[in-house]
């Protein structure tokens, strides 16, 4: 599959807009590797092969194992590899993923209050939105893997 444009220059002021929204995850709380879970395990429910090319080798650059990456979409089969606040994290990305099934429940929300304030919860929520939307537009313009 083909390309089918380049956003940048199509809709250089929103893609300008996109770029400011992932520059401003830059300065937040999450490490490298909490953003790149987020990353993943939200373009696996989006099914954006693009994004998970870019993050799964990203994730690998940044320390993560293959077997913590390889069992992300079982995650909650495999916790005990993944600690109490990355299952909370893993479970905002897929409530927010699905925003349609019912949302980021109060239930999850709950937890999330126990490892984070609202101003890292804003910013867990501003991560998962920013990857959503460059999943959007990577399978809508058939952006290649590796590209």
């Amino acid at each position: 599959m083909s390309a089918r444009f380049n956003m940048a220059t199509a809709h250089a002021t929103a893609y300008k807009a996109m770029l400011g929204l992932e520059g401003s995850l830059q300065n937040s709380f999450l490490n490298p590797l909490q953003k790149e879970l987020l990353k993943i395990r939200s373009s696996q429910i989006n099914a954006c092969a693009f994004c998970l090319d870019m993050h799964t080798k990203d994730a690998l650059k940044y320390g993560e194992t293959p077997q913590r990456i390889f069992l992300l979409n079982a995650w909650r089969e495999a916790k005990e590899l993944y600690t109490e606040e990355e299952q909370v994290l893993l479970m905002m990305a897929e409530e927010i993923t699905l925003i349609n099934q019912k949302g980021l429940s109060e239930e999850t929300y709950q937890q999330a209050k126990k490892f984070f304030d609202e101003s890292q919860i804003a910013q867990i929520i501003m991560a998962v939105v920013t990857i959503n939307a460059w999943n959007r537009i990577a399978i809508s313009t058939h952006l290649p893997i590796g590209g």
